[in-house]
């Protein structure tokens, strides 16, 4: 009895704490991963958005700049 006793005070009480640490820093690593790629997607979807607005304009400027080129070999 006093052999089990041992056992469970300096072996299987110490061996459940690290698994139940390392359990609870899983558990903030997975929670963080998670906000970490929500940050990325959002990143990425106002990334794309403000290339296409450039891409938008860049290509309004050029619409304008013909127009005018235009107007000015008719005249």
């Amino acid at each position: 009895m006093e052999m089990l006793e041992l056992i469970i005070q300096w072996l299987a009480a110490p061996l459940a704490a690290v698994v139940w640490f390392l359990f609870m820093k899983s558990s903030k690593n997975e929670k963080d991963i998670a906000v970490l790629q929500a940050q990325y997607e959002a990143n990425r979807i106002s990334f794309d958005r403000e290339m296409k607005e450039i891409k938008e304009t860049i290509k309004s400027i050029f619409n304008k700049l013909d127009s005018i080129e235009q107007a000015l070999r008719d005249k």
